[in-house]
């Protein structure tokens, strides 16, 4: 039952798959992108394992949801699973065991547990996410959480309080932007949300050099990549989402011109795709709107297929974890990862001040100032 189960989920990500503009983009380019396409294979395995495995743990008021590189579609076998259990109800204190269950579980899926800092890999609850936005009481963790849900997200099992939470969420973002709520700006941009997104990319990159100081440089290297590429695409497809909120831009989360240029309720419906599409699906969706730049989607999309490459080689990666902060120049590996993250940047510097567009303008007025 089990294995008739997983096929059918697998049997419906591929239909979905053959639609997406991820793949649509690869089929005009003429590419293949076999690590990307690998990567979006585990993950679906793995996410099809944990909801049979974590099946019954959940409820009406509680979502396992998960974070990082499965929730992205970027899964390796070297990849960790972060994970939290998100309770929107009221506080039992059963629901420690039930996190300690979860644990169990995950932990026989996993490579290695999620980090030390206890982001994940633990319980969350609603009301933190929700009206701890701002202020001295929203800790880097909660941030973290907060910005994660709406941007690398995805619930094994019920969905009911993620669902709910999501939507709150965003609400606290779209309703209190007064500027967006009236639409009388020329440009329409939900600035709230927005910056708040460039605060968590900030956060990160203060955070690398706190973690590099308390962890005595080890791993310093391999996080200094992702850094570079995926937890800067995470800000990339943020900055997207937002800008898609803008007719002028083109095309919506959906695909689509938004039709409702107003902080309405059709907003949040539309803004909470953004869990339903990777980063990769967003930057791809946006990059197929303009065909003049397939040469730079080319170059982002083919360094960062070969750098998930470098993650999926367990040597590679072993490699680069071992470095220290400052490898040594000889050091072939890193380098070529290092010229990676270069030709990633200079793709989206192509893709964010093209003059031909208006998502130039957007770039200085809101990514800018």
């Amino acid at each position: 039952c089990g294995a008739a189960k997983k096929r059918r989920i697998m049997e419906e990500f591929h239909v979905e798959e053959s639609q997406s503009r991820l793949t649509l983009l690869q089929r005009r380019l003429g590419a293949d992108w076999i690590h990307i396409r690998a990567g979006r294979d585990r993950a679906q395995v793995k996410r099809a394992e944990l909801r049979l495995a974590l099946a019954g743990f959940d409820s009406e008021d509680t979502s396992i949801v998960v974070f990082g590189s499965l929730a992205r579609d970027e899964f390796t076998a070297g990849s960790d699973i972060d994970w939290t259990l998100l309770i929107d109800g009221s506080a039992d204190p059963k629901h420690l065991d039930l996190a300690h269950r979860i644990e169990e579980v995950i932990s026989k899926a996993a490579a290695k547990s999620p980090g030390r800092e206890g982001t994940f890999g633990s319980m969350t609850f609603s009301h933190d996410l929700i009206h701890q936005i701002g202020g001295e009481d929203d800790t880097n963790r909660n941030t973290t959480r907060s910005i994660l849900v709406l941007l690398e997200s995805d619930v094994v099992g019920r969905p009911d309080a993620y669902e709910r939470v999501l939507k709150n969420v965003l609400q606290r973002y779209l309703m209190e932007d007064r500027g967006f709520f009236r639409g009388s700006a020329r440009y329409h941009v939900p600035r709230f949300l927005l910056n708040d997104f460039a605060r968590y990319w900030r956060t990160m990159a203060i955070d690398f050099a706190y973690k590099q100081r308390t962890r005595f440089g080890k791993g310093s290297a391999i996080r200094n990549l992702k850094l570079r590429m995926s937890r800067k695409h995470i800000y990339v497809s943020g900055l997207l989402t937002c800008f898609g909120c803008h007719p002028g831009f083109g095309e919506g989360l959906g695909g689509e011109v938004c039709s409702k240029p107003s902080g309405s309720p059709e907003c949040i419906e539309c803004l909470r795709r953004i869990p339903r599409r990777t980063p990769l699906e967003i930057l791809a969706s946006s990059l197929m709107h303009f065909e003049r730049l397939d040469g730079t989607a080319r170059k982002l999309f083919s360094a960062y297929d070969e750098f998930l490459g470098m993650l999926s080689d367990q040597k590679v990666r072993d490699h680069l974890e071992a470095l220290p902060p400052d490898p040594d120049q000889s050091d072939e590996v890193f380098q070529r990862a290092r010229q990676l993250s270069h030709t990633f940047r200079d793709g989206l510097l192509e893709l964010f001040f093209d003059d031909r567009t208006e998502l130039s303008q957007l770039t200085k007025r809101y990514g800018v100032f």
